[in-house]
């Protein structure tokens, strides 16, 4: 198993809850976090999510990316890069920085850019 560099010296494996294991609750995370299982709460992660192709989320999700490949019901918060991968099936809200759907995701709910409200468009405001 690959492991990560804290910045400290120390290194760190990132959590993972394994396909057939079942969660129900609150997770929190200083590093990443891969789903191959369910999920039924919130997970909140300093670092990269990961649900697998086989994982399942319903709830809320807060973290810096997130690679999705699996099924998620959630309403999420990204602070940098969302994608979804040809697998995915997502549902929900999502507010991030930058976004990526592979042809043949799924995706059905609203999606906020963060920033976008910050600067105009070079049409906007412009002569009609």
């Amino acid at each position: 198993m690959k492991k990560y560099s804290n910045g400290n010296g120390e290194s760190q494996v990132p959590n993972i809850i394994s396909m057939g294991t079942k969660v129900t609750g609150e997770i929190e995370s200083d590093g990443d976090v891969r789903i191959d299982g369910m999920l039924s709460g919130k997970i909140t992660a300093k670092g990269k999510v990961v649900i697998g192709k086989e994982g399942v989320v319903d709830g809320e999700v807060h973290c810096k990316n997130i690679d999705i490949s699996g099924k998620v019901n959630a309403t999420m918060t990204v602070k940098e890069l969302t994608v979804f991968k040809t697998t995915a099936v997502f549902t929900g809200d999502v507010s991030t920085s930058k976004i990526s759907i592979e042809t043949g995701a799924l995706f059905a709910g609203n999606c906020k850019m963060a920033g976008l409200e910050k600067g105009k468009t070079k049409n906007e405001g412009g002569k009609k």
